[in-house]
């Protein structure tokens, strides 16, 4: 039943000598994942990859929520393949640039100017930026949600916040709490509200987002959706068409591009003119990348939107995790574990939640699953599915989920872990201190 590493590991040690953290992102980081048990993948296809020891998966997650087509759909590589034979990067616009956001704002209600970028943190602090220029303000209210920026702005926010200046103009909010915004627009001082308008976990309230719109307006504080996640996953017109309410700027990412690296800031033109060259007033340094327009991004995008116009991926993504959802789910109620291990989530954007033998949320539990899945093909911190994953896939993973949840009740019964898990357990992606997951031999523990 175990699947070996070796390869991996050794992989996986060079990194670390090479890249700090061993990954370009955190979340995607070697202490994620049980000791010894963190695959170097080679390729993909579907919803499938394969790692350097051989060993191949249901891979769910699909690119930290960018894949929702799968893994090397074809219709996409092959519009990118053809833009970028013609040449990647201009020292001019292309009319590519102005098809792409011709087809961004058909999509998007409420939003009349876009500009490209090729990452969601630009898109953020873009928004936080051009929202200080109109407003005059400098604070920022964010909603208590995980991610928002790898900027000053947010990161200073949270555990990970060495080399941030302290004098930070951030405040948080709770979702779902229209008094608890309320308190904090009532200073007086908030340029922007940025927030995710749902989350996996977390839908909107009857009333509750257009509650925020109102409140928004009656403060003078623009309204900046984050629709990184949303977007492509709840409707390709993000969670602003789902639920009918309309930000002042949206910013965009992960799955327009299906893996392809781009993001957009939107937003309404008489805001999003501060950064161009139709205005009286001072102009903002809004977004200016090199890499934003390059043609091979812009036309995988364009492809995905004939792909969601035609093939509807975002039914097949909530169909494939209903299944998932409800075969797990039975297998942990049947085992009398359903208080212990559960997926929970919108169909298109499931986690697993785990809790110990007291029902106390556990990275323990949490590492003791994962590491069980890997035994049996299915590779994922998440169950986030694509339209990639077919009946079949699931059925695979549901029945791994079955043998996981029987050693998993094995550690419950025994009250922890011990003797089932094999390495310590994973860690916050996002912590002060490398331990628990150090790296160096003095302080590991």
């Amino acid at each position: 039943m175990r699947r070996h590493f070796a390869r991996s590991t050794e992989i996986q040690g060079r990194l670390h000598e090479l890249v700090p953290g061993g990954a370009h992102t955190y979340s995607r980081g070697a202490d994620q994942y049980p000791e010894g048990m963190a695959p170097i993948l080679v390729r993909g296809n579907g919803c499938h990859v394969w790692d350097c020891d051989g060993n191949d998966y249901v891979e769910y997650g699909m690119g930290l929520r960018s894949v929702t087509l799968g893994h090397g759909y074809r219709p996409v590589v092959e519009a990118a393949a053809r833009a970028v034979a013609d040449g990647l990067s201009f020292s001019r616009p292309t009319e590519l640039e102005l098809r792409a956001a011709e087809d961004f704002l058909d999509l998007v209600p409420g939003a009349d100017m876009v500009k490209f970028a090729k990452n969601g943190s630009d898109a953020t602090t873009a928004a936080v930026r051009l929202a200080r220029a109109v407003t005059g303000r400098e604070s920022v209210a964010i909603c208590d949600q995980p991610f928002f920026s790898v900027d000053d702005w947010f990161i200073g926010t949270t555990e990970m916040n060495a080399g941030i200046p302290p004098a930070l103009s951030t405040t948080r909010f709770r979702y779902n709490d229209l008094d608890s915004l309320a308190a904090v627009l009532g200073s007086g001082d908030i340029a922007c509200v940025v927030m995710e308008a749902a989350t996996a976990l977390a839908e909107p309230e009857p009333g509750y987002l257009e509650g925020v719109r109102a409140l928004c307006d009656r403060y003078g504080s623009l309204l900046v959706f984050d629709e990184m996640i949303t977007g492509f996953r709840w409707s390709s017109g993000g969670a602003q068409r789902v639920y009918g309410v309309t930000p002042d700027l949206s910013c965009w990412g992960k799955a327009m591009g299906n893996g392809f690296p781009l993001s957009a800031l939107a937003g309404r033109r008489e805001y999003m003119e501060l950064g161009g060259l139709r205005t009286e007033r001072d102009r903002v340094f809004l977004l200016s990348t090199t890499h934003g327009p390059e043609t091979g991004s812009l036309a995988a995008f364009r492809a995905v939107v004939r792909a969601y116009a035609d093939t509807d991926p975002i039914a097949r993504m909530e169909r494939a995790g209903r299944r998932l959802a409800d075969g797990v789910n039975k297998i942990a109620a049947d085992l009398g574990i359903a208080e212990h291990l559960q997926v929970a989530g919108r169909p298109s954007c499931l986690i697993f939640t785990t809790r110990d033998a007291g029902g106390r949320p556990s990275q323990a539990f949490r590492t003791l699953f994962l590491q069980e899945l890997l035994d049996r093909g299915v590779l994922g911190q998440s169950f986030v599915t694509s339209a990639a994953h077919t009946d079949a896939d699931i059925d695979h993973t549901v029945d791994a989920c079955a043998e996981a949840a029987d050693v998993y009740r094995s550690a419950v019964d025994r009250g922890g872990v011990a003797g089932l898990l094999r390495g310590r357990p994973v860690a916050p992606a996002l912590r002060r201190t490398a331990a628990p997951r150090s790296l160096d031999p003095a302080r590991q523990g």
